[in-house]
């Protein structure tokens, strides 16, 4: 994993971790909403944007915003896209903040909303989770949520009322405990939640996207919900033996029922189409299984191959008064000038 450690003499009382992935429509507004919400707060302050691969102008636009922000404002900009919790954990690593607060681009979640995080976290809670309130969703999304936290619970003993939304605080212990996490893939919130020795839910608002659209597919939210569930319980390997052993020993029943018709009545020519369903049940079954037992294993395979989690290609930051860069000033530049030059010529 790249990392860049230099000293921070002024660590400031918070910090913002906020992930961009093409959202250069809707930039200008989170700036401009931002920076007022977080002056409001009267305390030290840094906003570390994680550019995460954009394929926009989203690089060149942070890169702006440093520029005219350079005493709060750090970017990070990914060779690659990683994902947004691969991004929120590449800011996580760079933060220095005593309370950490991790909020999407898209203003779906106001900033203005953090000073309410910010409240609860100088009240001595250690991890703040949020409830969306009037969510601005889909009702389909709305429902799919509700069944994936219910099941959620079941299975991971984690209790959130609504996983889906990323605005949260973060105490600077938890932060430090996640960095010495090494998993591959992990979901942020529910990974906090079981280091959180003092956690608590508040509502906030929530708002229609601003601009662009949902960067998760439902495949993506199935993706992720099965890393949820996989990542911290054995349940479902669990539930998959219990079930294992009634079909075995429904199978032998059956078994034994069609012997003893067989000796009774003779052969029964009408139950092959109900042997068909079962049999092709239990293929399903069998099925299921090898998935779910795929799904354990290939996160072991990718965890034993010990790849960086994401490369950072260039950390632009204020140090000594003044504006820099992680790596070569002049390479620097010419990274954001290629950046710019490639989306003009789009």
């Amino acid at each position: 994993m790249s990392q860049v450690d230099f000293p921070a003499p002024n660590a400031p009382e918070v910090s913002v971790i906020i992930p961009v992935y093409n959202e250069e429509d809707g930039l200008a507004a989170l700036f401009s909403h931002l920076y007022p919400a977080l002056d409001a707060l009267g305390t030290s302050y840094e906003v570390i944007f994680i550019n995460d691969g954009s394929r926009d102008k989203s690089a060149a636009l942070l890169a702006q915003q440093f520029h005219v922000r350079s005493d709060t404002t750090r970017v990070i900009l990914l060779n690659g896209n990683y994902g947004q919790h691969m991004a929120i954990l590449a800011g996580f690593e760079q933060s220095r903040g005593d309370i950490v607060v991790t909020l999407d681009a898209d203003l779906q979640n106001p900033p203005e909303e953090i000073g309410k995080l910010v409240a609860k976290m100088r009240e001595g809670y250690d991890y703040v989770g949020t409830i969306r309130q009037q969510r601005q969703d889909s009702l389909w999304r709305k429902k799919a949520s509700r069944a994936m936290n219910r099941l959620r619970e079941r299975i991971t003993k984690i209790r959130m009322t609504d996983q889906g939304c990323m605005l949260r605080a973060y105490s600077r212990h938890i932060i430090d405990t996640i960095n010495r996490c090494g998993e591959i893939n992990t979901f942020i919130p529910a990974l906090a939640y079981t280091f959180a020795q003092n956690p608590i839910e508040v509502d906030v608002a929530h708002e229609e996207r601003f601009a662009g659209e949902s960067k998760y597919s439902l495949y993506s939210l199935i993706r992720l919900n099965f890393d949820l569930v996989t990542g911290f319980s054995v349940v479902p390997l669990q539930w998959l033996s219990f079930i294992g052993v009634i079909l075995s020993v429904g199978s032998a029943a059956l078994f034994l029922l069609l012997l003893i018709r067989r000796f009774m009545f003779g052969a029964e020519v009408q139950g092959v189409f109900t042997l068909f369903a079962i049999t092709f049940f239990m293929l399903g079954v069998i099925i299921f299984a090898l998935g779910l037992l795929g799904e354990y294993t290939g996160r072991i395979y990718q965890q034993v191959r010990a790849r960086p989690r994401y490369l950072v290609q260039t950390i632009l930051e204020q140090r000594d008064g003044l504006p820099t860069a992680s790596q070569p000033r002049q390479e620097a530049v010419q990274q954001i000038a290629v950046v710019t030059r490639e989306d003009e010529g789009r």
